[in-house]
C-alpha cells in the first residue's frame, strides 16, 4: 500500500472515488505479500499490483463493481503454476484479495494517514473484512501509538484489536487477525486486516558467535531487521548466519557510529552485545550507551560484567548511562543452550518495551495486556 499512497491520495485530494485491491492473505508461494494493492481510479487507470499480473485483470473488474456498488468484497484468487510462470515467476499460490471503495466519505482520516506516514510516524489502518454481521464489513479505525480514530463497531471490539495492532505496528507487521463477533479473543465471526506503515524495528547483533545465529533467528522471527556485525571476515559470513537479514563486516563500534549517524538508528533499535573481548565490546558500548535506543544488552558472566563496567568508567561513561546497559544479557531463565539463551534477551527486550514486569502471569492479577 506504501507504493500507491500517493496516488490514492492524489485522487483522494481531488474528490474521486477509488477501487483498492489489497492483498490480506497468501497462501503457498503467492506472488506478493499482504499489503501489496492496486487502485483503479475512475478514469480506468491501473496503479500498483496485487500478483505480478496474474490475477489484475478479475481484480480490474471486480474494483469497478464494489466502486458501483459501494459494497467491499473479500476474494480469493488461485494463481496456478501455468499463469505464474508466464509473468516470470517460479510458481502459483492463493491470495485473498479485499476490494473497497476510497472516498472521501469512507475513509475521512486518509489525510491523516499520509501525513504520519510522510512524517515518519507509525500508523496502522485496521478495517473489517469478515464479519457475520454483513453491515460491519468496511468499518476501519486508524492506530496510532498514542491514539485512535474511527471504531469497528462496538468498544470491545476497538480495544481488543487496538492492542493487538500496537504490537503488530511497533514490529513492523501486516496481516490478519481473528476475533469472536464482538472481538472476543476466542472464537470466530471477526476477521480484521491490520495494514502496518512502519519498517521493522532493527535488531543489531554484535559478535559472530553461535550464541548470534541463534539470537539472529530469534529476532527474524519476532519480525526484526536482523544485523549481525563483527571485524573478523572468517566468522562473519552470511552461511553462519542464514536467518540475519544482513551479516557486516566491520568493526562493532565504528559501524554502529555509522549507522547512528545515518540516521538508520532509532528508539525502537535492540542492541545485543555479545562480542566476549573487551576490545570490541568496551568502545562498542560507549557508543551504544549515549544513543536514543530501545535496548543495550551485553552478555558476560559476573566477572566479566565488572570488569566491563570497570572499563567504561575509565572511558568516561557515566553512571546514569549505565544504568541504561542490560548486562548480565537477558532475563533468569534458567537458559543454557544458544537457543535458550536467545529467547531469554528476547523476553528481556519485550518485558522493557511493554513495561513487563517479566514475572508469571499466573503469580499477577488484573489486566494481561496493560
Amino acid at each position: 500500500m506504501r507504493d500507491v499512497l500517493d496516488e490514492l491520495h492524489r485522487r483522494w485530494a481531488a474528490g474521486e472515488t477509488v477501487g483498492v485491491g489489497t492483498v490480506v492473505a497468501t497462501f503457498s508461494s503467492a506472488p506478493r505479500s499482504p499489503g501489496a494493492a492496486m487502485l483503479v481510479a475512475p478514469d480506468g487507470t491501473v496503479t500498483g499490483s496485487v500478483s505480478g499480473g496474474c490475477v489484475e485483470g478479475a481484480v480490474y473488474e471486480l474494483a469497478q463493481q464494489v466502486v458501483a456498488e459501494r459494497a467491499p468484497v473479500l476474494q480469493r484468487y488461485g494463481v496456478s503454476d501455468d499463469d505464474a510462470f508466464a509473468v516470470g515467476l517460479t510458481c502459483g499460490g492463493i491470495i485473498d484479495i479485499y476490494v473497497q471503495h476510497v472516498d472521501r466519505d469512507s475513509m475521512p482520516e486518509l489525510g491523516d494517514v499520509v501525513e504520519s506516514v510522510h512524517s515518519g510516524q507509525p500508523v496502522a489502518v485496521v478495517t473489517v473484512i469478515e464479519h457475520e454481521t454483513e453491515g460491519l464489513v468496511g468499518e476501519h479505525l486508524i492506530v496510532w501509538p498514542d491514539r485512535v480514530a474511527g471504531s469497528l463497531g462496538s468498544s470491545r471490539m476497538d480495544d481488543a484489536v487496538v492492542d493487538d495492532a500496537r504490537g503488530m505496528l511497533v514490529g513492523g507487521r501486516t496481516g490478519t487477525l481473528h476475533y469472536g463477533p464482538d472481538g472476543q479473543r476466542r472464537g470466530e465471526g471477526m476477521t480484521v486486516f491490520v495494514n502496518s506503515f512502519e519498517p521493522p524495528a532493527r535488531l543489531l547483533v554484535f559478535g559472530a558467535i553461535d550464541f548470534a545465529a541463534a539470537m539472529a533467528k530469534m529476532g527474524a522471527y519476532l519480525g526484526y531487521q536482523v544485523t549481525v556485525c563483527d571485524a573478523r571476515p572468517v566468522f562473519a559470513t552470511k552461511s553462519r548466519f542464514p536467518d540475519a537479514h544482513e551479516v557486516v563486516v566491520d568493526w562493532p563500534h565504528r559501524y554502529l557510529r555509522a549507522e547512528a549517524d545515518a540516521g538508520r538508528v532509532d528508539g525502537r533499535t535492540a542492541i545485543a552485545v555479545l562480542t566476549h573481548d573487551p576490545k570490541f565490546d568496551v568502545p562498542l558500548l560507549e557508543v551504544a550507551l549515549r544513543l536514543d535506543v530501545g535496548y543495550v544488552g551485553a552478555m558476560g558472566s559476573r566477572k566479566t560484567h565488572d570488569d566491563r563496567f570497570a572499563r567504561l568508567r575509565e572511558a568516561g561513561v557515566t553512571e546514569a548511562e549505565l544504568e541504561r546497559l542490560s548486562s548480565p544479557i537477558g532475563l533468569d531463565l534458567g537458559a543454557r543452550t544458544p537457543e535458550e539463551t536467545a529467547v531469554s534477551i528476547a523476553a528481556e527486550i519485550i518485558a522493557l518495551r511493554w513495561s513487563g514486569s517479566g514475572s508469571r502471569l499466573a503469580g499477577l492479577t488484573g489486566r494481561i495486556h496493560g
